[in-house]
């Protein structure tokens, strides 16, 4: 293997972590801001890129970075080294309430297709790229755009996705269409592409946007009930706008409210 073997365990149900266990020399490599807790005996280092070792040359480890800045992400990655003899953990956290998904990369034939903010971390040793949309319509409609990130190796590679998680194994032919926002991953077998929803009652009132993405088999499908730009959204239209009031879950109970508590001026 070129990858460290880690062994892992994954704690709790809707804000979820995962503790991994590195036996003397063995790395982990996370996203900044996943770290959680560790022993002491762990030595962290901020690498350039994914510290994969699969580039070559001081050019090749620039490109390799680069390309994460496509994806949104830093530069950077963080490193986490057991430098003791005997045993050591550390636990990386989700940013926010779903699950946390492990995939060995050797079932996945080497080689998954994931949405950009999924990763959580991995085995020191799996490349974290990035894969581009060969079509034009998947990638101007497509939710995620012409760029996905590509986990590539024959390590342990942790995903985190928001809500629920749905894993369907797709037959060879077989079509399963998807909210675009919903997508967590697939095995690179698997054929993405976009389609609109058509008719104009749909595309006018639906509400559930002009295209969604349909998945062909052969392979495995990971979704998530609550992308976190949806989460994000329902919180930022229940806000209260600047220089208002809050008026509550009901706009007659606020109201009411506010007179109660003299807060009306008349």
């Amino acid at each position: 293997m070129t990858a460290h073997e880690i062994d892992y365990t994954i704690y709790g149900e809707e804000m979820q972590y995962v503790e991994i266990e590195l036996d003397p020399q063995e790395a982990v490599v996370a996203e900044s801001g996943s770290f959680m807790m560790m022993d002491t005996g762990i030595k962290m280092n901020t690498i350039f890129g994914d510290g994969s070792g699969q580039t070559k040359g001081v050019l090749g480890k620039i490109f390799s970075a680069g390309k994460r800045i496509l994806t949104g992400e830093s530069l950077f990655m963080t490193s986490f080294l057991n430098v003791e003899h005997g045993k050591k953990k550390i636990a990386f956290a989700s940013p926010y309430p779903g699950k946390i998904i492990p995939l060995d990369l050797t079932n996945y034939g080497h080689k998954f297709i994931c949405q950009k903010d999924a990763f959580l971390c991995a085995a020191k040793g799996v490349s974290i790229g990035i894969e581009f949309s060969k079509r034009l319509g998947r990638g101007l409609f497509g939710g995620e755009g012409f760029i996905m990130q590509k986990l590539e190796g024959d390590g342990m590679a942790f995903l985190h996705v928001g809500g629920t998680v749905a894993r369907k194994e797709l037959q060879a032919g077989e079509v399963l269409k998807v909210d675009t926002g919903c997508i967590v991953g697939f095995d690179s077998t698997v054929d993405y592409n976009i389609e609109f929803v058509g008719g104009i009652k749909n595309t006018v009132f639906g509400g559930e946007g002009l295209f969604f993405a349909t998945l062909r088999g052969p392979g495995t499908v990971y979704v998530q009930s609550l992308p976190f730009s949806r989460l994000a959204g329902r919180i930022i239209a229940s806000a209260p706008q600047t220089g208002s009031k809050d008026k509550g879950e009901g706009s007659i109970l606020g109201g009411l409210g506010d007179i109660l508590d003299g807060d009306n001026r008349f």
